[in-house]
């Protein structure tokens, strides 16, 4: 059997050239503690050298970080095994690295992106050895390439396209320029004999038909026939003998097991197990998530176990409905031969130091996906292929995973170096990605097409290479060849033709960034896009989140350390200009920081409604973004410290399972519901125009049907839709299954809102406390921003409105003992109401 001796202990890191502070020259020359996995960053950290990198201005004091070289250095105690291989496998190191052992030169890295193996049998000595790993720096690594391949476009300031690395850590339009090196994911020594797995593909398939709708109307409980066929990659050492592979499956019902022979020395090797009855993996919402366990073993013909694989895996299959119908190009996930709606979010790495996220951190990130009603997450090209636990929790919670190839908003060359560097990362990538049933979809990568098409790229490039060959041949190439049953699309936005834009909302995929920029987010509605990928809208993270690094006086929108945390070009300013019209001018920072997070959630809302009311010409929705990876201001509907910004409950509303939206149709306000549930529905909505104050002037029933997985849209009767007064009046309709639906005939500005609507009871409770508000009149978005009194405090719901009379209560969560009244505060208890003079 192998052995593994993980290299975890006794690193240090010193400075090994570069712009070094001098204060800073001699302890770093001698080196520090180092954590590894980690990054040097966290190293100095920890030493208490260096401030917090994510605080007030230190981004760019701390620059020199990533201009200077970097060594990491252990020592560690060996004794020969039984194996007659050892190998050196460093699974991620952040990225222009020498590796030596004892003193000789044992590889060179140039890839954050791959992971690398090295026979070190010869090196290793017994007793005291020496590992060292220098890494040079990644910024100017990247400078010397771009010289020598030859200038491409590229977004920010950095040349990130002419090396492999996480392209948003040389800073983003939300992410900070804090340029990392380390030893970011294990190290270690692995001993082995005769042969190695040196990689396992499980590539699942059933007969049957599709399993009957079970007790709450989703997919499961019938079984069908499943297969595994098990393609493994083997390496040999010594003479070749006779092998065996094993693949086991033992769970969730299933026993099952097949032995093959292997003919000595060859380099693939092949098991099919039939495994019997299985269930299918559904995404969440339409069924269960059922995972195998499946083990594979290599083993002598004597039956001595050589090495062995794990996994949970899923059966499943999946197609993208791509073909040209009377309306353009539809993009639709069709999973189990189902169509399914996607309601997603884009995916950055959850903390630019990337060694900082836990399988814990995951859990809360992801999880707050699944609280939003979403069923999608695409993990966006400047980030990272994510660990197994990523992927491994979205395969138990049935989040459908989207997977860019990194690379983002840039021209790359496909000269060597990278085209080599590009094939053994994909390669590597998809293997080991593909035993997830949650990995829906391999992606080309973000905006690079779009980039050649409308950027102006050509007349830059001067005929130099710009990747069209990685997303039409090699990344489909190795798609097919290694996971044949996981789509793959060339690139996002695409429309799936060379004949037609790539940014045509008609077509494929298309990001929407006019919105935000340019135009105002009632322009949403100009468009009747076949799938969203890329939309949003910017809003500033939770006050405690932002004082935390922000540290102005008088603090200001515009101050110097605000700026700092706002990445976005004249952001601030698009944020400004994107109130006018909807809400008044603030009046202060408060006023400022609430109406901001208030528009964000507004305009993302609007835009997800409109979509979804275009069912089923639109087939899904990808907002920018669930996630923060710093304290910053940005389009994250879930900040950097875990708080949930407005944008997050507007998104659980607007990505209910049934939706019930009021959309202009013909000219008049009509009702639509979005039926994406797996029963159909047989209700009546009562519809009211009604005044601020609460009277009703109109009311009429209206019946609605939909199938399921089905909409429906019903025109509303003109003496209620019609106002007499668009200033002092409102339409609202509520359906008996329990959705409600709100129609305003004028803008926050226009109307004639009462700006102390509100009366509000606080008192201590279970873990917490508890609010309760009562509305005289219509109070539009109550919402607690409960982190301003305490930093931990969080409020279970926001943006509610309340009809006149009607009352909600909001539980506390906190560990904090506060006086209750804190909670009933102006700067705590707000509405879009007291933004009014």
């Amino acid at each position: 059997m192998s052995s593994y001796m993980e290299l975890a202990e006794g690193w240090t890191v010193r400075a090994a050239g570069g712009p070094v502070p001098p204060e800073l020259a001699a302890k770093l020359a001698a080196g520090v503690p180092a954590r590894v996995p980690g990054v040097v960053h966290t190293d100095l950290l920890d030493a208490g050298l260096i401030p917090d990198p994510y605080d007030g201005d230190n981004e760019a004091r701390l620059a020199w970080i990533g201009l200077t070289a970097w060594e990491y250095t252990t020592a560690f105690d060996w004794r020969p095994g039984g194996e007659s291989r050892h190998d050196l496998v460093a699974e991620g190191l952040d990225t222009v690295a020498v590796v030596e052992l004892n003193g000789r030169e044992v590889g060179r890295t140039f890839n954050q992106h791959r992971g690398h193996r090295w026979d070190v049998s010869g090196l290793l000595r017994e007793g005291r050895n020496e590992l060292r790993v220098r890494f040079a720096s990644a910024i100017e690594y990247a400078r010397e390439q771009e010289r020598v391949l030859g200038s491409r476009p590229h977004t920010n300031h950095h040349p990130y396209n002419a090396i492999r690395k996480m392209a948003c850590n040389f800073g983003w339009d939300w992410g900070p320029d804090v340029v990392t090196a380390g030893i970011w994911r294990r190290i270690g020594i692995e001993g082995w004999s005769v042969a190695r797995l040196a990689s396992v593909r499980p590539l699942t398939s059933f007969s049957g038909e599709h399993g009957e709708h079970g007790e709450h109307g989703e997919h499961g409980e019938h079984g069908e026939h499943g297969t595994v066929t098990v393609a493994a990659g083997l390496e040999w050492e010594g003479e070749p003998v006779p092998v065996t592979l094993t693949a086991r499956i033992a769970g969730h019902g299933v026993t099952a097991m097949v032995t093959a022979t292997v003919a000595p020395g060859a380099e693939a090797a092949e098991a099919v197990l039939d495994a019997g009855e299985v269930e299918r993996w559904w995404p969440r919402g339409h069924g269960a998530q059922p995972l195998y366990p499946l083990e594979v073993t290599l083993a002598t013909a004597g039956g001595r176990e050589l090495d062995a694989w794990s996994r949970r895996i899923g059966f499943r299959t999946v197609e993208i409905d791509v073909a040209p119908d009377e309306a353009g190009s539809p993009f639709t996930f069709v999973v189990n031969g189902e169509p399914v709606y996607v309601r997603g979010a884009n995916w950055i790495p959850d903390d630019t130091f990337l060694p900082r996220i836990t399988r814990a951190s995951l859990e809360r990130s992801i999880g707050e996906a699944v609280a939003a009603e979403m069923n999608l997450l695409r993990v966006w090209g400047g980030g990272i292929y994510e660990s197994e636990d990523f992927y491994e929790i979205c395969d138990e919670l049935g989040i459908m995973v989207w997977q860019d190839f990194l690379l983002a908003c840039a021209a790359y060359a496909e000269e060597p170096p990278l085209w080599e560097e590009f094939e053994a990362e994909a390669r590597e990538a998809v293997t080991r990605l593909t035993a997830h049933p949650s990995l829906v979809l391999w992606n080309g990568g973000n905006e690079n097409i779009w980039g050649y098409a409308d950027w102006n790229w050509r007349s830059r490039l001067g005929g130099l290479t710009w990747g069209e060959g990685y997303y039409m041949e090699l990344f489909p190439r190795i798609v097919a060849e290694l996971a044949p049953g996981t789509p793959y699309s060339p690139g996002s936005p695409y429309s799936f033709s060379r004949y037609l834009h790539p940014n045509d909302p008609a077509h494929g995929t298309v990001h929407i960034w006019d919105v935000w920029n340019t135009r105002d987010y009632t322009a949403y509605r100009d468009y009747r896009p076949r799938f969203v990928s890329e939309f949003g809208f910017q809003g500033p993270p939770a006050w405690s989140t932002l004082a935390s690094v922000v540290h102005d006086d008088p603090p200001s929108p515009f101050g110097p350390t605000m700026l700092v945390h706002q990445k976005a070009k004249d952001g601030n300013g698009k944020l400004e200009r994107g109130l006018r019209g909807h809400l008044p001018e603030p009046r202060s920072i408060a006023d400022w920081h609430w109406a901001t997070q208030l528009n964000q959630a507004r305009a993302v809302a609007y835009g997800i409604e409109h979509f979804r009311s275009l069912y089923p010409l639109n087939s899904g929705a990808i907002v920018w973004q669930l996630n923060d990876c710093w304290p910053v201001v940005s389009w994250a509907a879930v900040d950097a410290h875990g708080h949930r910004k407005p944008l997050w409950h507007a998104l659980r509303r607007a990505y209910a399972g049934r939706l019930a939206t009021i959309q202009p149709r013909d000219g008049a306000p009509a009702l639509v519901v979005h039926n994406d549930v797996a029963e159909p529905l047989e209700t009546t909505a009562t519809v009211r125009r009604m005044t601020l104050g609460g009277v009703v002037p109109a009311q009429a029933a209206v019946e609605l049907r939909a199938a399921a997985r089905g909409a429906v849209t019903a025109a509303l009767p003109a003496e209620v839709a019609e106002p007499s007064d668009p200033a002092a009046e409102f339409l609202v309709a509520e359906l008996a299954t329990g959705e409600r639906a709100l129609w305003f005939y004028a803008e926050d500005v226009d109307l004639a809102l009462d700006p102390a609507p509100l009366t509000a009871v606080a008192r201590a409770a279970a873990g917490g406390y508890e609010v309760t508000v009562t509305a005289a009149s219509l109070a539009k978005d109550v919402t607690l921003l409960a982190d301003r009194v305490a930093p931990d405090a969080a409020a279970d719901r926001a943006l509610v409105t309340l009809l006149p009379g009607e009352s909600a209560t909001f539980t506390v969560t906190t560990a904090a003992a506060v006086d209750p009244a804190a909670f009933t505060a102006p700067d705590v208890l707000r509405t879009a109401n007291d933004l009014r003079p």
